[in-house]
């Protein structure tokens, strides 16, 4: 095991959580976590580190970036054109590219998505522009609360953070259409589609 899984920098204290509007009124895009790279922030050890991607293609408006494997990204990605999963890397552009990350609610997927702020925070990913951090449940019910105390510790690593509900649909291998989803998963996209729609224009660091 990489000696950095013993070193992740604390974000501080995990964000208050303001007042939630409907599912069908628009929600605020006020960032909740880290806005930009902190210089003092340490990258993690390189065994620990995504890898980067010089993207050759199209880029999106957007990109959904799973942290670790089975994190979620290209289920999301289909389900809006506006952006494209990054397959698990960096995508490094000529302009800069504006990322959300993806984890799934356990506390593997959730350190991996630690481990990723952490480097985004260190300023060493050129041109990447983090929107937040959208963490897809693994599982039906409510979380176990060590599990979103902690999801909220990593959240504040990050402009904004999410939480998508199960889907037992996709368990079972099927694709939803988006307006068939919960009211509660439409929402959240329509909130992810914001925030990183707003990171977008901002200059990269």
């Amino acid at each position: 095991m990489s000696s950095s899984r013993n070193r992740w920098v604390s974000f501080g204290d995990p964000p208050i959580a303001e007042p939630t509007a409907p599912a069908d009124e628009p929600q605020s895009t006020a960032p909740t976590g880290a806005t930009r790279p902190q210089l003092s922030v340490p990258q993690p050890d390189h065994a620990d580190r995504l890898p980067r991607w010089n993207v050759t293609v199209k880029a999106p408006d957007y990109w959904l970036l799973g942290v670790h494997g089975g994190a979620g990204e290209t289920t999301l990605a289909r389900l809006d054109r506006r952006t494209r999963a990054a397959g698990h890397h960096w995508p490094l552009t000529a302009p800069g590219s504006t990322v959300v990350l993806v984890a799934r609610s356990n506390i593997s997927g959730l350190r991996a998505a630690q481990l990723a702020a952490t480097e985004w925070a260190s300023g060493t990913v050129p041109g990447i522009r983090v929107a937040g951090l959208a963490i897809l449940a693994d599982a039906p019910g409510r979380l176990p609360k060590e599990i979103r105390e902690f999801a909220q510790i990593v959240g504040g690593g990050v402009p904004h953070l999410w939480h998508f509900p199960w889907i037992e649909a996709w368990r079972l291998g099927h694709d939803v259409p988006p307006e068939e989803l919960p009211k509660e998963a439409r929402t959240v996209l329509e909130q992810v589609r914001i925030a990183a729609t707003t990171t977008a224009s901002l200059p990269t660091n």
